[in-house]
C-alpha cells in the first residue's frame, strides 16, 4: 500500500487486513510519518511491514540526485525513530525510478521494488469492481500489488476503491493457492 500514513484511511485497511488474517507492506512518505505518528507506529504494531515511499510524493519531472538522497534519508531516519522499524524497501512516487532515485534507495541501504499489478484505485472513477478487474488481469503467483491505503496524491475519496476489492482479492489469490503477504515473506531478494 503506498501514500500513507492517513489517520483518515489506513485504520480502515489495518482493519480489513486483520479481518482477512493478511499482513502487508506499506510503503510510506516521511512527512506522512511525522504528522500522523500514531497511525504509523499502529502500522507496524499490527505486524505489517513498513518501507519508504519518498519523504513527499514529489514527482520526477525535474529530479535532482542530492535532493533524493536528503529525502529518503530523512524518511528511513524519520521511520525508524518512530516505529523502530527497519525499512528494506523503496519504491518512488508514481513508480518513476530515476539514477538519483536509484543511489540514494542503495546509499540508505534500501532496495528498490515496483510491483507487478496494480489497481489504478487512485481515479475518481475506480470502483470496488474496477480495481479487483485491474489487478486480476496482471496478477500472477509471486507478484507484487500496488493499492494505496489513502487518497494524498489521488481523488479525494478514491481509497474506498481498494479498501473495496481488498477481500474479493485475497480471496481471489487463496483460490489459486498463494499466499498474501508482506515482501520480506515473500522470497524477495535484496
Amino acid at each position: 500500500f503506498d501514500d500513507g500514513p492517513d489517520p483518515r484511511s489506513t485504520p480502515r485497511f489495518l482493519d480489513a487486513l486483520d479481518e482477512l488474517a493478511v499482513r502487508a507492506t506499506f510503503f510510506v512518505l516521511g512527512d506522512g510519518v511525522l504528522r500522523h505518528p500514531g497511525t504509523a507506529r499502529d502500522i507496524a504494531r499490527r505486524g505489517h511491514e513498513l518501507a519508504v515511499h519518498g519523504w513527499t510524493h514529489s514527482p520526477p519531472w525535474l529530479p535532482t540526485a542530492p535532493r533524493d538522497l536528503r529525502e529518503v534519508a530523512r524518511a528511513v531516519r524519520t521511520l525508524r525513530q518512530t516505529t523502530g522499524a527497519v525499512p528494506r524497501w523503496y519504491r518512488p512516487p508514481y513508480g518513476v525510478l530515476t539514477g538519483g532515485r536509484t543511489l540514494a534507495a542503495v546509499r540508505t541501504g534500501l532496495s528498490p521494488v515496483l510491483w507487478t499489478a496494480w489497481g489504478r484505485d487512485w481515479t475518481a472513477r475506480a470502483t470496488a469492481a474496477s480495481v479487483l478487474a485491474t489487478v486480476r488481469r496482471d496478477l500472477r503467483g509471486g507478484g507484487t500489488v500496488l493499492l494505496h491505503d489513502c487518497d494524498r496524491a489521488a481523488e479525494a475519496g478514491c481509497w474506498r476503491a481498494a479498501l473495496g476489492a481488498l477481500p474479493a482479492l485475497v480471496r481471489a489469490c487463496r483460490d489459486e493457492g498463494w499466499t498474501v503477504g508482506p515482501l520480506a515473506e515473500h522470497g524477495i531478494g535484496r
